[in-house]
């Protein structure tokens, strides 16, 4: 059996706390450098070129990339050989909260959704997703969500007839929907089966995927491809303003369903898609 020390992981979350806010991911600025090459519209491209700079001040200054500093979502992958003594979720959480008060970020979490609504004043706790997986490591992911994107994600549950192009317009109604409330250009995750509950969550995986990624199966590359086309085909564009560059990337993953089900969830991001990983080895003990 190996383990990992409480302190490492409270150290690993508040550097990826602060991480995650200050530096966007290669793969993301990448995308808006192409998007801003390939823009029609002039107001797309200073659009985009601002949104570029805002990032590059961000790194140079160890400034938020955006004032919504996110809901702190992690996806851990445990290696079955590997314990965390004090509390894994104890310590992923307690690193959230030492992160956000280091790094000067907002802390948008309310300790209950209707009747006090307290801001908790920690960003915490964390929401976590937790699987087992082989070997002796253990995987840390934090995607900071932002609310205004969160708020324009949805889930319908679709008869198996409605079928492909059901999903298509959903996933594109969707978008049009989230319009400029939800800081366009996106990054749109797309989760198909599972149930009630499996679904959404294979939407918010399915952004942590590299953006210049396809989906293994070839249907599936394929219909990331016509939505990510349709949906620029919208006009929305950066910010709103109009243009050729309303999604960055569409990426989709799924699961089995039942037979009399056709679960669709849409998990929108916006351009400031911020996402860090770490892996922590873990010690053989004696």
């Amino acid at each position: 059996m190996s383990s990992i020390a409480y302190n490492d992981v409270v150290k690993a979350m508040r550097e990826l706390a602060v991480d995650a806010a200050y530096h966007l991911p290669s793969d993301v600025l990448e995308a808006l450098e192409a998007a801003r090459a390939c823009e029609s519209s002039a107001q797309g491209r200073e659009c985009l070129e601002q949104i570029l700079d805002n990032a590059r001040l961000a790194e140079q200054e160890k400034l938020p990339i955006c004032q919504d500093t996110g809901l702190a979502v992690v996806f851990v992958e445990q290696g079955h050989e590997t314990c965390v003594g004090g509390g894994l979720a104890k310590a992923i959480t307690q690193g959230v909260t030492e992160g956000y008060e280091q790094g000067y970020l907002r802390k948008s979490v309310v300790a209950e959704p209707l009747d006090k609504r307290c801001n908790t004043g920690t960003n915490g706790p964390a929401i976590i997703h937790h699987e087992w997986v082989a070997g002796s490591d253990l995987k840390i992911t934090l995607l900071a969500k932002g609310g205004g994107a969160e708020n324009r994600s949805r889930l319908v549950m679709l008869k198996p007839s409605d079928g492909r192009e059901g999903v298509l317009k959903f996933v594109i109604e969707t978008v049009k929907q989230a319009g400029a409330d939800a800081c366009p250009p996106f990054v749109v995750g797309v989760g198909i089966g599972g149930n009630f509950e499996v679904a959404p969550l294979l939407a918010k995986r399915a952004l942590l995927r590299k953006l210049n990624s396809s989906h293994p199966e070839d249907y599936y590359a394929k219909m990331e491809r016509e939505l990510l086309a349709r949906i620029n085909a919208l006009g929305i564009g950066p910010q709103g303003l109009g243009g050729d560059t309303t999604a960055l990337g569409v990426l989709i993953e799924t699961a089995g369903c039942h037979i009399a089900s056709l679960p669709v969830a849409v998990n929108i991001e916006c351009h400031a898609h911020r996402h860090k990983s770490v892996t922590l080895k873990g010690l053989k003990n004696e």
